[in-house]
């Protein structure tokens, strides 16, 4: 029996250490196989500085939409219960499996030009396609799930108790919601809002496919290395080192904020 313990033991660390050298050694690889010195210099690039900053831009631009509308969206959803729940749960979160080319597609169905409501956006003085807003919708398309998904469950983790104290000293649900329910649920907005900020920086397909690919106007980091990997590969490679940080420190956030006391999570 220990013979066969002591076999299951190093098949498990074995397994474990092949998925680390698969999973590290490409990122690793990227920042080995240029010098840095060559990476900063490339991140200088005016068309790469460029990228950076739409990238930013658009991202926080597609977060404060997500907030402003996804916070109270997931909140109904958390906290009541009503017949076709699961469905309406359901196609919030389709996004998150579909295909980045068909995400983008789909967008151009429902806002483009001969979409759906193209012409009531043309009427409006409303562009997208091919435009820095068109960026913005993709972004919020794909993200939106990832925080309403983590902020639904947050709400509902909330304790009912607090909720209907607070009523019962005399504030309006709206009240309770700003005053109880969100500093409640803190963390698990806040985890939310990470992941899908992580997700609308590292959009390709969607934002491609609606809002094309046009220094300073579309082109965001995925894009730009995407152009850029068979010219300037230095270049690809700096920018997806940025990427690849940023990413990891938004992560990293995630789990730190799981174990923060002060954010409810486990001490």
């Amino acid at each position: 029996m220990s013979a066969r313990r002591l076999l299951f033991g190093g098949l498990l660390v074995g397994c474990l250490a092949l998925a680390l050298l698969f999973l590290c050694l490409p990122i690793l690889a990227m920042f080995v196989d240029v010098p840095p010195g060559d990476l900063v210099s490339s991140l200088g690039e005016p068309d790469a500085l460029d990228a950076l900053w739409l990238s930013l831009r658009t991202s926080l631009a597609a977060l404060a939409i997500i907030i402003v509308v996804g916070t109270p969206a997931a909140y109904f959803l958390g906290t009541r219960s009503f017949r076709g729940h699961s469905l309406v749960t359901t196609l919030i979160e389709l996004p998150l499996v579909l295909p980045p080319a068909v995400a983008g597609i789909a967008l151009l169905a429902a806002l483009g030009p001969k979409g759906l409501l193209g012409g009531t956006l043309e009427d409006a003085g409303i562009a997208l396609v091919l435009q820095t807003a068109g960026v913005v919708v993709a972004l919020t398309f794909v993200a939106a799930p990832f925080y309403m998904r983590q902020a639904q469950e947050a709400f509902a983790a909330v304790d009912r108790a607090q909720l209907e104290a607070a009523r019962t000293l005399g504030s309006s649900e709206a009240t309770a919601f700003a005053r109880v329910a969100i500093p409640a649920a803190g963390q698990g907005l806040t985890a939310g809002l990470a992941l899908a900020w992580g997700r609308a920086l590292g959009e390709f397909g969607a934002t491609l496919m609606f809002a094309g690919s046009f220094p300073g106007i579309t082109e965001t980091v995925p894009l730009a290395i995407f152009s850029r990997f068979a010219l300037d590969f230095t270049s690809a490679l700096a920018l997806s080192a940025v990427l690849v940080v940023v990413s990891a420190a938004l992560l990293l956030s995630v789990k730190l904020l799981g174990r923060s006391p002060l954010l409810g999570g486990p001490g």
